[in-house]
């Protein structure tokens, strides 16, 4: 990304993937590759449909909502 904001949106990105292996790839390591993409598959959906602990909505349902 080039242009003005791009070390904010980079942020969000980094602690996306910093989560992903802190929690789920450090914790569960893959005996080839296949497995991991599966279990960071499932680690993504139930990423993307936790709870907001700010708001107690979904993050899906309330970006659905937006529009």
């Amino acid at each position: 990304m080039d242009g003005k904001g791009r070390a904010i949106n980079n942020i969000y990105i980094e602690r996306f993937w910093r989560s992903i292996k802190y929690r789920h790839i450090y914790l569960n390591p893959a005996n080839d590759g296949i497995e991991l993409f599966r279990g960071i598959m499932i680690w993504i959906d139930k990423y993307n449909n936790r709870k907001h602990q700010g708001t107690g909505q979904k993050p899906i349902s309330r970006h659905q909502n937006a529009a």
